[in-house]
């Protein structure tokens, strides 16, 4: 999809969770955002060079298994987002409403 000398993006094998959704690799190997700096710092500013070609969107990465890391090389989602795209982050008021919604629809 895009390469740099220090890292690659690609589209997601599941075809992500929105349209347009891609991954931002590290051409080495890197655990996750918390283990080179450095490195993360690069991954990250080409992760921002595609964000910054979207009206709208997120930049996410995780770090260990209790913050939904499940593949152990670094990578950054940059993930377009439209408004009424109904995709929740953790933290918003979406999340808790699809929460709510979702317990509410098995009482």
């Amino acid at each position: 999809m895009r390469e740099w000398p220090d890292a690659l993006a690609i589209r997601p094998c599941s075809g992500g969770v929105t349209e347009g959704h891609i991954l931002v690799l590290s051409r080495d190997h890197v655990a996750d955002a918390g283990t080179d700096p450095e490195v993360t710092a690069l991954v990250m500013r080409r992760a921002a060079e595609l964000l910054a070609e979207l009206p709208a969107g997120n930049l996410l990465t995780s770090k260990g298994r209790a913050a939904t890391q499940s593949v152990f090389h670094l990578h950054v989602h940059v993930v377009p987002r439209r408004t009424g795209d109904g995709l929740p982050l953790p933290w918003t008021p979406q999340q808790t409403a699809r929460a709510a919604a979702l317990n509410g629809s098995h009482s």
